[in-house]
């Protein structure tokens, strides 16, 4: 076993899902060495397979977790400025379903929702009227509603951006590293960490297990099993259906069973359904959509929807498993979405248990400051005030209309700018290292499809550990729906060479 520089980290992380390269960035920000191990690629599991919201959790006032709404609501808008790139607002209409929940209860959520936190870049919630003669694509049975607005985010962008800051920051990112071993001895953690170069061996002052779903295996696993607790594994699907309409707000669904169902514009030509709570008992990677769960989003949305849809309309699903904290009442969808910060007498570990995207920066910033105890001399968090990378964007608009002009070229492909547009959201101001030098649509190389050249492809295996077809077309651009087989055929084969 070779051991790494004999460097002592000041934090080795064991996760990298949202919560562990928050925690990543916020350390390193702080001036801790840090160092971060994820048996897959980033993002490769739970992190990617979100609904993409930005939210406090509406739903979440009927369980009376106003504390829960409100820290998230405070932390949307911190997100939808350090990264304006990558989250945005979005529009959601609900229809009233008068069977279900009167209307007056609507209101009144809506209500506390707008006063829980007061933003200045979400609007405010209103009753709006569904009329006949317009083109809704809801049945007409359904005539009164309400809009309300919050967050819309790129989950696995969102993941690998938070990354290259933390590795930016100084810390080191090490995916397709999986630690098998960690031994406490002499008050240094020594952790046995696997890849392709071999076994080596990690030493760190403070270990931090945030691996998700496989919190518990991993403490199992490291002979760490008393300092655990019992998770509820929960697992969410989606489905994805030609685009149900044309307008670019989502759609919130009350149920019969209690819980709610979105709609989304996906991807220009696609809407986006989700999600389910499922209690789940076997292995997180397992985890896919199974045919009651395809067939009971089918029945939500053709209860609501004018034009319906049939399981062999889904053109994509996938599922991710959200471990939340097992709170004994045995419902899924009312388990705790907060999340809980252990640390162990005696040992310098933490267990991150719980925890939701909307809240990963906050968590981080909790997780460091319960940490302090360890370091004394310990920094204040920067991530509230820290754009991440490619977010220092004063307004995303006029990014975009300098982008135009600095890049008139890029426009005049078949994508026109469309292609400009897919860019500018995934990698902020980081695009122009993307098109640095370049002039012309001939200069961006190989061309695979779908305004995606060869030079976007060297960015994300250079800078964002992409190695394979998966890692760049179903978390780096989400492009897995546009490019054709052949295309993607073409791709791999690129990839094979340049990564092996």
């Amino acid at each position: 076993m070779k051991k790494e520089d004999k460097k002592i980290y000041d934090i080795a992380i064991i996760g990298g899902g949202i919560n562990g390269v928050a925690l990543a960035r916020d350390a390193a920000l702080r001036g801790h060495k840090v160092y971060l191990c994820e048996k897959g690629d980033l993002a490769a599991a739970t992190s990617s397979a979100s609904s993409k919201i930005i939210h406090g959790g509406l739903r979440y006032l009927e369980q009376y977790g106003f504390s829960l709404v409100r820290s998230g609501l405070k932390e949307r808008e911190v997100l939808l400025k350090i990264a304006p790139h990558l989250v945005e607002p979005l529009g959601f209409i609900l229809p009233h379903a008068a069977h279900l929940r009167p209307k007056w209860l609507i209101r009144l959520g809506l209500f506390l929702y707008d006063a829980l936190f007061l933003s200045r870049r979400i609007q405010k919630s209103k009753a709006i009227t569904f009329h006949k003669n317009e083109r809704t694509p809801l049945k007409d049975t359904f005539t009164d509603g309400f809009v309300y607005h919050d967050g819309w985010m790129d989950d696995a962008r969102l993941v690998i951006t938070t990354a290259k800051s933390a590795q930016n920051a100084g810390a080191t990112i090490a995916p397709r590293t999986q630690c098998k071993t960690a031994t406490f001895e002499k008050g240094v953690w020594s952790l046995g960490v696997l890849n392709h170069k071999g076994l080596e061996e990690i030493s760190a002052k403070v270990l931090i297990n945030a691996a998700g779903p496989w919190a518990e295996n991993f403490l199992a696993e490291a002979g760490l099993g008393a300092v655990s607790r019992p998770l509820t594994l929960v697992k969410g699907s989606h489905i994805v259906v030609p685009k149900l309409y044309d307008h670019h707000k989502a759609y919130l669904l009350q149920t019969e069973d209690g819980r709610v169902v979105f709609t989304f514009p996906y991807q220009g030509a696609f809407t986006l359904i989700g999600t389910t709570d499922t209690p789940f008992h076997a292995n997180p990677k397992t985890a896919h959509a199974d045919v009651e769960e395809v067939a009971y989003l089918c029945r939500v949305v053709n209860a609501f929807f004018k034009k319906p849809i049939h399981p062999t309309d889904v053109v994509w699903s996938y599922s991710g498993v959200r471990p939340l904290i097992d709170d004994g009442k045995g419902n899924a969808s009312k388990a705790n979405r907060g999340y809980i910060l252990d640390v162990p007498e005696g040992l310098p570990l933490m267990n991150v248990w719980g925890g939701k995207f909307t809240t990963h920066r906050k968590l981080a910033e909790d997780a460091l400051n319960k940490l302090g105890k360890f370091f004394p001399q310990q920094e204040p968090s920067r991530t509230a005030k820290t754009p991440l990378l490619g977010g220092d964007i004063a307004n995303f608009e006029a990014f975009v209309a300098d982008l135009k002009k600095a890049y008139p070229w890029l426009c005049d492909g078949v994508f026109g700018e469309g292609m400009l547009l897919r860019m500018a959201k995934a990698y902020g101001t980081q695009i122009h290292h993307i098109l640095e030098g370049k002039e012309k649509l001939e200069d961006l190389g190989q061309y695979f499809g779908t305004g995606f050249y060869q030079v976007e492809v060297d960015y994300l295996i250079a800078q964002e550990w992409a190695q394979n077809v998966e890692d760049v077309l179903w978390r780096r651009t989400k492009l897995g729906l546009h490019l054709s087989l052949a295309e993607q055929s073409k791709l791999k084969e690129y990839l094979y060479k340049k990564c092996g």
